[in-house]
């Protein structure tokens, strides 16, 4: 019987087991991503021994640098811990620092093939790169430390083909929402992104579809092995790595296809995204304070650059606070030398470092009690952002500066004309 991705790259992590939905399977991770939060009192616990030090990342992310006492005592510990075992990767304040999966994608450190975990939920978002990513919770983070260990339950899988070209203001992030309100939740699934369209995806499109899997819950979410991919991860990482493809054959509980060029800009209601999406023309005119830009999801170059040019030479809408946080250093500085950075300064946005920031809750771009924000982050639950009584509206980057433009919830096509990945 024919094989998945998923079930190929956990197979082969555990022995050469040939691996069925159902299965319990104890792997071999090939890297480990600890981040700030996992050195707080509430989840760390003493680590006396690192499995493989060479097999493990340090990103301080998601509270950066540290706003509070609470999180300069995790950092602190953090560093002790880098110190003591001799961890080589480790991205601290001003040394190429980010958001973990963005820092992961900057510097390729998913490898085809292999097998990735960290704290954090988003962790799907290396299945861009054909590795299959996923999120695991604070003790499970101690075992694969130590033990160089972690298991699944193999999922079923979804194979989406993806077909066509996107049109002119429309970007994988109208894709996932599209998939949220049409197919709902994938829980305990994995999902599997292939077909004709992948050569006209950029990376950051497709780390976009992945990333925003979590949302779906999904188990792992990954993109069949082209060029495209490997390319970026050649010309950022030497290391010796074997892509992984579906078997012609392999069994799946669906394929479905979506034609991106049926896709239009939709938006996601507050509280929810699953089952709760309509086109952006359906919440148009809704008034906002607040339009925030960033996120492991959208905190990328293209990102940046679709928002400048949608407010190139326009103001941000009077009483409308329009915030963009990079996704990396890497990404910030590329942005600032291609102007993005000026031109979205002068248009009355703020630019923060590069930090999970207001996607997190945590700072920079809380939202106060009755304010509605849009947000091209990755979540709209009721106190996600801030306060409970705030309104948060997800949609694509180009909705959201479009909106801070007008000052209420507006389409993106008066404002782009061409395409946009």
């Amino acid at each position: 019987m024919g094989k998945t991705i998923v079930e190929k790259i956990l197979g082969r992590a555990a022995g050469g087991r040939d691996l069925s939905p159902g299965d319990i399977a104890v792997v071999d991770i090939d890297l480990t991503v600890l981040i700030d939060t996992d050195f707080f009192p509430s989840n760390w616990r003493n680590v006396h021994r690192v499995a493989n030090p060479a097999k493990v990342v340090v990103v301080f992310d998601h509270r950066m640098p540290a706003p509070d006492r609470e999180t300069a005592e995790a950092h602190v510990r953090g560093r002790e811990f880098v110190r003591r075992f001799g961890i080589e990767r480790f991205h601290d304040v001003g040394r190429n620092q980010g958001i973990s999966h963005v820092v992961v994608a900057d510097n390729a450190y998913a490898l085809p093939g292999t097998i990735m975990v960290c704290e954090d939920s988003h962790t799907c978002s290396a299945g861009a790169f054909n590795c299959a990513g996923r999120g695991i919770g604070g003790p499970d983070m101690i075992y694969a430390v130590t033990t160089g260990k972690t298991w699944f339950c193999v999922g079923e899988t979804i194979r989406y083909e993806l077909r066509g070209r996107l049109g002119a203001a429309v970007s994988t992030k109208d894709v996932f929402l599209h998939m949220a309100g049409h197919f709902g939740d994938h829980t305990n699934q994995n999902l599997e992104f292939g077909g004709d369209a992948l050569p006209h995806l950029s990376m950051d499109a497709r780390r976009t579809l992945t990333t925003m899997g979590a949302e779906l819950s999904c188990e792992f979410a990954i993109f069949d092995a082209d060029d495209v991919l490997l390319d970026h991860v050649r010309q950022r990482n030497p290391a010796a790595f074997e892509p992984v493809l579906p078997d012609a054959d392999a069994t799946y509980r669906e394929r479905r296809v979506i034609d991106l060029d049926r896709i239009e800009p939709l938006l996601a209601l507050p509280d929810a995204m699953v089952n709760n999406t309509v086109p952006v023309l359906a919440g148009a005119g809704e008034r906002i304070d607040q339009g925030f830009i960033g996120s492991c999801a959208n905190g990328t170059l293209e990102d940046i650059a679709v928002a400048a040019k949608v407010v190139a030479g326009r103001r941000v809408a009077a009483g409308v606070r329009l915030i963009v946080t990079p996704g990396s250093e890497r990404i910030y500085r590329q942005a600032v030398r291609a102007g993005y950075v000026l031109a979205l300064m002068e248009a009355g946005a703020i630019i923060t470092n590069a930090t999970c920031g207001a996607c997190a809750g945590g700072h920079l771009g809380v939202l106060g009690p009755g304010e509605t924000c849009i947000t091209s982050s990755t979540r709209n639950y009721k106190g996600r952002m801030g306060a409970d009584s705030a309104r948060i509206f997800l949609a694509s980057t180009a909705t959201v500066a479009a909106s801070a433009v007008a000052g209420v919830i507006t389409h993106p096509g008066e404002f782009l004309s061409e395409a946009v990945e």
